[in-house]
């Protein structure tokens, strides 16, 4: 068996070692004569997987280590009979993690204060469902606009799309389609977007083109919205340098790139493959696989009456979101002719990051609301030590 893995997926050189044989490649550079002998092709977003780089191959099964699929042509993958998996939620709590340090940078920038505000979810699949819960670990109230799951579970729960236009923050969470009963192509179009709420603002971390660019750049010159956080870009890896400039957060598609959140991705695909091949899963990622976190404890004052400066200061130690920001804005300045190759090279250099949960929190008071927060957004949470000496009574 031939194997073709983009190269940026841990542990692509060893997971299949002695099984195959195994190529290895930039994303980028996946071509038809690379995948022509393949038997297994894995990718991750940047490879496009359709008829012009599989046709004539030998091809037989596709994965790609991420959650979304929209660069993979299902429909031809079907029509050839060729197997296909991804890795739904491998990345759900890293892009999660995102949305709660965008709130908090929008927070402090635009003095909001986050408790009692609304945030519309629009998509409550693995990534939307884990943004709620964090997000009520904010203070923030929900509300769920998801027309298949509605449609799959009576509609308890959920709003029409319309219902959540008068929200203070609007998060999407949706995959990318242009047809059946609910295209989320446009879905926020000239027309939806003039429909939020005045001063509201507008979070895309799924995919660029469920947001109009230009309605959305219009908007935010007019200053109709005061601000929009932006992950994914139509057109991506070229980009719009004036969508860039005008947001008030811009990443290059880097919300689902945690450490944590790849290597489970990788270790989804390495478990298809084997069912695939009916292979025995002999494979398990070394101890040593994920980075350990920059700071591996916080001790925090959890009597400080700001809890929102808290979690802003805390989590902004932990995703320095603002960082990303910078280096995407060096785009602006850039030609056109060198942008599209600057976005891919953030994506393929992204530093580690490790997600919430490899962090402990040490608060020296336990059981309140602020130690609460800390582990519903995700990280580990210990309260305060005793004394050696001293130990609770018996009863």
């Amino acid at each position: 068996m031939k194997i073709v893995i983009d190269k940026d997926i841990p542990f692509s050189d060893s997971m299949f070692a002695g099984r195959a044989e195994v190529v290895t490649a930039p994303g980028e550079k996946i071509s038809p004569e690379l995948v022509k002998t393949a038997d297994v092709l894995i990718v991750r977003s940047p490879t496009r997987v359709d008829e012009r780089l599989l046709a004539g191959s030998s091809v037989a099964f596709v994965g790609t280590a991420t959650s979304g699929f929209d660069h993979v042509d299902r429909a031809y993958l079907g029509r050839r009979g060729i197997a296909f998996a991804h890795a739904p939620g491998c990345n759900a709590d890293s892009v999660a993690e995102y949305v709660v340090a965008a709130l908090l940078e929008i927070g402090e920038r635009f003095h909001v204060r986050l408790r009692g505000t609304t945030i519309g979810i629009v998509g409550a699949g693995h990534v939307g469902r884990r943004v709620a819960r964090k997000a009520r670990a904010l203070g923030m109230t929900v509300l769920l606009n998801d027309p298949p799951l509605a449609a799959a579970s009576g509609g308890a729960g959920f709003l029409d799309l319309g219902d959540l236009m008068d929200a203070d923050f609007v998060s999407l969470h949706v995959p990318l389609t242009k047809s059946g009963p609910h295209p989320t192509h446009h879905l926020f179009d000239r027309r939806r977007i003039a429909s939020m709420r005045p001063g509201s603002f507008l979070l895309n971390t799924a995919r660029g083109g469920v947001v109009e660019t230009a309605a959305l750049a219009g908007a935010l010159r007019s200053g109709g919205l005061p601000g929009a956080v932006l992950d994914v870009w139509e057109g991506e890896p070229s980009v719009d340098p004036e969508a860039v400039e005008l947001a008030s957060i811009a990443t290059a598609h880097i919300a689902g790139y945690s450490s944590d959140g790849k290597l489970r991705g990788a270790m989804m695909i390495y478990e298809a493959v084997c069912d695939r091949a009916g292979w025995e899963k002999t494979w398990t990622a070394p101890p040593d696989a994920l980075p350990p976190p920059a700071r591996p404890e916080f001790t925090v004052d959890n009597s400080r009456t700001d809890e929102q400066e808290v979690l802003r200061s805390l989590v902004a130690s932990r995703y320095a979101i603002m960082r990303d920001d910078a280096e995407l804005r060096k785009i602006i300045r850039l030609p056109q002719d060198e942008r599209a190759r600057y976005f891919v090279g953030l994506r393929n250099r992204y530093p580690p990051r490790r997600e919430f949960s490899a962090t402990t929190v040490a608060c020296n008071r336990a059981g309140d609301s602020l130690s609460r927060a800390f582990s519903e957004l995700g990280f580990s949470v210990r309260g305060p030590r005793i004394p050696s000496g001293k130990h609770k009574a018996k009863t």
